[in-house]
């Protein structure tokens, strides 16, 4: 049994035909609406055991009174699993964990089984919102036999077969969908192998690199040490964090010498020990550290889309550890960087601003600072923002980013956290000038959020046709005929002394000059330049930028200005 817990503002569905020859009976067809529901969407499998069902409603009520939501819609999604139980199993299993929620004191709403359905839903940005689980029937899991070695045998041929790259189904994927530009532009691939990760290739690779540079140097610029964690940490600190019982169906457990170990979901425990190695002063504060931190999330596999939703990704986490005197002017700093990467990125943003929830910790007087402080920074900014009441982390209030992609589509990339859990969970400590000691505010921030996932949304937003500076390759060079070619050769080698790291290469091929060109257009390269008997002759060039009709007459210099220029400014 596999589902999928959303955390929702609303979900509306409407059956529209039937999807099996019996399906359930149903009164009506019209849309259904369910406001702040639990959506569950679930894929009953063959061999679900009573056991796995009695798991599924334990598993719904913790997650639906650990987010409060006291509304629950079963939903029926056969996307999730390869392996379906028989319709009248399934119908049966969904019937009986409605009538069990309800004994719990959750108002249900079953979604008709049987149908084809439209449904629209607007998913919370909470840590809790989104979470796959799988429950196995019992006496699948594969017995473990300890100091013993069990000699295999196996067909490397037929092996090799089977880990073979899939191909991607492009039939229901729109043209600009990252996907199809990362086979187009040989960006990226996935393989089963490591399901939910990104296999890099050059081209994406150069793409990535260029937003972690961009990155590194803002965040430099604006007082930032970076730091790195290991992978792999003991499961003691996930418990003194919190993430060992909050996310126990999403993390990748090990073992090292009988000693339990946790695959990092998130960087913040890892950093901590950080600002915990030497006793901290005021004089140190604020401190902000930032990782890049690679971490891993155990999600089922229907659920996984491209780079949009990964096991494996990379968090540009950061932290603050500042007074409460610091706090404005850190938060303030933080608006301002994330401000400063959307604005570089020609991406729309709006703010959401998420105050205590009913479960929580820390004072009441502390929420009370903790929420004027974001108001305070959002109005001195002047900046409007929905406010969503009860809506915060059990840790503290939260301001939310949500960037407008150019197909109209919003995504939560930044955010901004008031934390009062991790420094009281962890004894953070400074020295203060009283020479007493006191316990720092901690701030957790974002700006890309999931690195990969920010880049998919870039790819998407400009339909692959990236800024000079993210692109690849970024001039192509093309020869008229092959007498041209010693001038290419040497256009190519005096450009790369004037322009240090420039992406040029060359296209010398036995083929028209228009193939050359539409080539170079299908790879969206911004600059193209042709060389013919008249631009060597003239020492000048003929340059066709993406999307623009060729210029004759080039001068060279002028050309290598432009080009840097954009590159210097990332324009």
């Amino acid at each position: 049994m596999k589902i999928l817990t959303l955390h929702c503002d609303y979900i509306k569905f409407q059956p529209l035909k039937k999807a099996l020859k019996k399906p359930e009976e149903i009164k009506s067809q019209e849309e259904v609406e369910v406001k702040e529901p639990l959506v569950i969407l679930i894929a009953i499998e063959k061999g679900d055991s009573a056991s796995a069902r009695k798991q599924l409603v334990e598993s719904v009520s913790k997650t639906a009174k650990d987010v409060n939501a006291k509304h629950i819609v079963l939903y029926p999604y056969a996307h999730l699993s390869s392996n379906l139980a028989a319709p009248e199993t399934a119908m049966s299993a969904l019937v009986e964990a409605e009538k069990s929620l309800k004994k719990l004191g959750f108002k249900v709403t079953r979604a008709p089984f049987g149908y084809y359905k439209s449904f629209e839903l607007k998913c919370k940005g909470h840590p809790l919102s989104e979470l796959s689980k799988e429950f196995k029937p019992e006496g699948t899991e594969e017995p473990v036999q300890k100091g013993k070695l069990v000699e295999e045998t196996y067909d490397p041929a037929r092996l090799l077969k089977e880990i073979s790259r899939s191909k991607l189904d492009t039939s229901k994927l729109k043209e600009n969908d990252h996907r199809i530009l990362g086979q187009k532009l040989d960006l990226f691939s996935f393989n089963d192998v490591a399901p939910g990760a990104v296999f890099w290739h050059n081209n994406g690779l150069i793409i990535y690199n260029e937003l972690v540079k961009y990155w590194r140097e803002e965040h430099e610029k604006a007082g930032y040490k970076e730091i790195l964690t290991p992978q792999i940490l003991d499961k003691k600190l996930w418990q003194i964090s919190g993430h060992w019982d909050k996310y126990k169906e999403n993390n990748f457990v090990t073992a090292y010498e009988d000693r339990p170990f946790l695959i990092k979901p998130m960087n913040c425990p890892g950093g901590i020990l950080v600002f915990k190695t030497q006793t901290r002063s005021y004089k140190d504060l604020p401190m902000r550290v930032g990782e890049l931190g690679v971490v891993h999330r155990q999600e089922l596999s229907g659920v996984l889309a491209g780079l949009f939703r990964l096991i494996k990704f990379t968090q540009d986490d950061a932290h603050i550890y500042c007074t409460e005197e610091q706090l404005e002017k850190e938060l303030i700093a933080v608006i301002d960087i994330a401000d400063l990467f959307y604005k570089k990125f020609n991406l729309p943003y709006r703010v959401e601003l998420s105050t205590r929830p009913e479960k929580r910790i820390g004072s009441d007087e502390d929420w009370d600072k903790a929420e004027k402080a974001l108001h305070g920074v959002l109005k001195k900014k002047k900046m409007k923002y929905k406010l969503n009441k009860g809506d915060g982390a059990f840790y503290g209030p939260k301001i939310d980013f949500h960037i407008k992609d150019s197909l109209d589509r919003e995504w939560q990339c930044a955010t901004l956290q008031l934390d009062f859990a991790m420094p009281e969970r962890f004894q953070l400590e400074y020295v203060g000038k009283d020479n007493k000691r006191h316990m720092p505010i901690m701030l957790h921030r974002t700006i890309y959020g999931a690195l990969e996932r920010f880049m998919g949304i870039i790819l998407e937003h400009t339909n692959g046709n990236l800024p000079v500076w993210l692109s690849p390759t970024q001039v192509r060079v093309i020869n008229f005929t092959d007498r041209n070619n010693k001038a290419v050769e040497k256009l190519v080698k005096d450009i790369k002394k004037e322009i240090q790291n420039l992406r040029i290469d060359i296209d010398l091929e036995n083929t028209t000059v228009s193939d050359k060109v539409r080539n170079a257009e299908i790879q969206r390269i911004p600059y193209m330049i042709v060389i013919g008997d008249k631009e060597e002759k003239g020492k000048t060039l003929a340059v066709r930028a993406r999307g623009h009709k060729p210029k004759f007459g080039v001068k060279i210099d002028s050309f290598v200005k432009e080009v840097r220029e954009k590159i210097e400014k990332r324009v």
